[in-house]
């Protein structure tokens, strides 16, 4: 059972999408910690608990293969053993992190298409 909400997945694929696109003009500048898009994700993901991260990777290992969906379990008690750098710079440095998450999701039976549309409904 994942033990993180998937409306908190649906956010880092909707924050690493806009990351990835280079969409924010700040996003992939070097140096200090700076303002925007990658800020954001990064703070995000650092501020989930170890479930929720370990649940985040797992979900994202599903998505690239290494994990069946079946084997959730498992690779979130992997993803908690393996750990040896912060979560959140592990994520962000796997190419097509969006696209991993997306597929983990759909992977898990779970439509991210459904929950990112109702993130992004203007208010």
């Amino acid at each position: 059972m994942l033990q993180v909400a998937v409306d908190k997945i649906a956010h880092v694929i909707i924050r690493a999408r806009d990351y990835e696109s280079g969409v924010n003009p700040w996003a992939h500048q070097g140096g200090g910690r700076q303002h925007g898009t990658r800020s954001e994700l990064h703070d995000f993901i650092a501020g989930l608990n170890e479930d929720e991260q370990a649940s985040l990777v797992a979900v994202m290992w599903i998505g690239r293969d290494s994990f069946e969906p079946s084997e959730l379990e498992e690779a979130i008690r992997t993803a908690r053993i393996e750990r040896t750098i912060p979560t959140e710079d592990y994520l962000m440095g796997e190419p097509r992190l969006a696209d991993l998450l997306e597929a983990g999701l759909e992977g898990l039976g779970i439509s991210p298409g459904d929950i990112e549309d109702d993130l992004q409904r203007p208010v």
